[in-house]
């Protein structure tokens, strides 16, 4: 930290800012108090409480009574938001605890990681068509990610990463900056997709597309919808259509209606068949019936088969949520005529509700730690990555459990709620701050050439300095 008349110069992150008395950096997590550079947010220590779980057997020995946790923790731990960071990590981290678990020396170096090289990962319960694999995802007219790959029931986004945040203009990095920071922190964000849809998306909370509030994510495809119900329909309907952008189902053509004994209706679909019962591409993809662009689900059916279809024929065509739905019955000229919905059809439809999950917004933070973050850790970088590799050496984010991704270097993901709230910082590079902690026996720290000189004990930590403790049940 240098000093100029009147001012401090912090030194948390590259952009080195000269601090007045009484005022803030430009991250607004450092100021200036009396000449000295304070960390305005407090260090967050968790306590880890045991839920009411009733009684449990116990499976230790009587003298080590068991919580019901599958792994052991140390029921104070100490986590790297608000610990600071020291970047370009030229000198040790922040802080590096000696504790004991379970008789077992252990040591946790905590540090508060600035991350360019990072990004989320968004999925977002949801049959409605967002936009096209690929299609620009913006907020305020910057591009600051992509739409992916969908996966079952859900639309997925790529959110961030360095070309967004430092390869575009100042806008773009800042904006996305921005974007990144409020969903991390699980803050509402809009965005809107080229050619696609616009989306409140909030961490946690069902998302809201083009201002539709989801319920629900689909049971499954049309054709799995008709594998879990078909026996529920057998007696009330001769023919079921479940529509969906994906694979839409026909029960009489299906095997599951074949193991039944469903007779031949004469049914006959527009869209590519597959394999019996399941069609592909019946519609485009939309906002509509099962993620198409259907209004009116009789569009994707051709005229019925005179040899096998008859008058009085029952039709119910329902998407995969249960949301859309309609029953038909042929008339003489074997055309499908709507009718009000039988109520044992009602509670199938009911069924098929009760069986979709409630939609959210999920969100994963994901960041590459590597380069000289490691060396706040130890002095040889490989070791740290080597030992994380060989699960030595556990990676948590705020105390949250990770996934570390295989492959070289530590890139590891994280779901935002578990995280204790605003657990993410920024600095205006622009890059988010991120916490991390490794955690590993103090023998494994030693055999990386950890800083032992800055060991401190976890009485020490907790004796000093601006903390706040939240209590946290596993």
């Amino acid at each position: 930290m240098d000093q100029t008349p009147g001012k401090i110069r912090c030194d948390a992150c590259p952009v080195l800012c000269y601090i007045r008395e009484g005022m803030l950096g430009a991250c607004d997590r450092y100021a200036n108090q009396g000449g000295v550079l304070t960390r305005v947010d407090p260090h967050v220590v968790l306590e880890r409480t045991v839920a009411a779980q009733g009684e449990v057997v116990p499976f230790l020995p009587p003298s080590r009574d068991w919580d019901g946790r599958i792994i052991r923790e140390p029921s104070t731990f100490v986590t790297a938001i608000g610990a600071g960071t020291t970047y370009p990590d030229y000198k040790p981290a922040p802080f590096i605890v000696a504790s004991e678990v379970d008789g077992v020396d252990m040591v946790t170096v905590v540090t508060e990681g600035i991350f360019s090289y990072c990004g989320l990962k968004v999925k977002i319960d949801t049959d409605r068509h967002l936009g096209a694999e690929c299609a620009a995802v913006r907020v305020g007219g910057e591009q600051i990610g992509h739409v992916t790959t969908a996966e079952y029931g859900s639309q997925m986004l790529s959110l961030g990463g360095v070309r967004h945040l430092t390869g575009g203009s100042k806008k773009e990095g800042r904006i996305t900056c921005e974007s990144l920071l409020a969903l991390a922190n699980r803050k509402p964000v809009e965005v809107a997709v080229d050619g696609g849809a616009t989306i409140v998306i909030e961490a946690g909370k069902a998302p809201i597309i083009n201002g539709h509030r989801e319920e629900r994510m689909r049971v499954g495809c049309g054709s799995a919808t008709i594998g879990m119900f078909a026996q529920q329909w057998m007696g009330l309907v001769d023919e079921v259509v479940v529509v969906d952008d994906h694979i839409t189902g026909v029960l009489s053509e299906h095997q599951a209606g074949k193991f039944l004994d469903v007779p031949e209706t004469g049914i006959r679909m527009k869209g590519h068949r597959s394999t019996p019962g399941r069609y592909f591409k019946v519609a485009q993809p939309g906002t509509g019936w099962g993620g198409t662009d259907l209004t009116d689900p009789l569009a994707i059916l051709k005229p019925f088969d005179p040899k096998q279809a008859w008058p009085g024929l029952r039709l119910l065509m329902v998407s995969t949520t249960g949301e859309h739905f309609a029953y038909y019955e042929l008339d003489e000229t074997l055309a499908p005529v709507e009718r009000e919905l039988p109520l044992a059809l009602a509670q199938s439809v009911a069924r098929i509700r009760e069986n979709c999950e409630p939609a959210l917004s999920t969100v994963l933070f994901m960041a590459g730690a590597g380069g000289s973050l490691r060396a706040g850790v130890t002095e040889n970088p490989v070791r740290l990555t080597h030992s994380v590799r060989q699960a030595a050496t556990r990676v948590t984010a705020g105390g949250a459990p990770c996934y570390v991704w295989p492959g070289g270097g530590i890139t590891y993901m994280v779901d935002v709620t578990t995280l204790p709230e605003n657990a993410f910082g920024y600095v205006p590079t622009p890059a988010l701050v991120a916490p991390i902690e490794f955690t590993m026996p103090r023998a494994e720290y030693e055999a990386l050439g950890g800083h032992m000189a800055e060991l401190r004990t976890l009485a020490d930590v907790l004796g000093g300095g601006a903390k706040k403790t939240i209590r946290k049940t596993p």
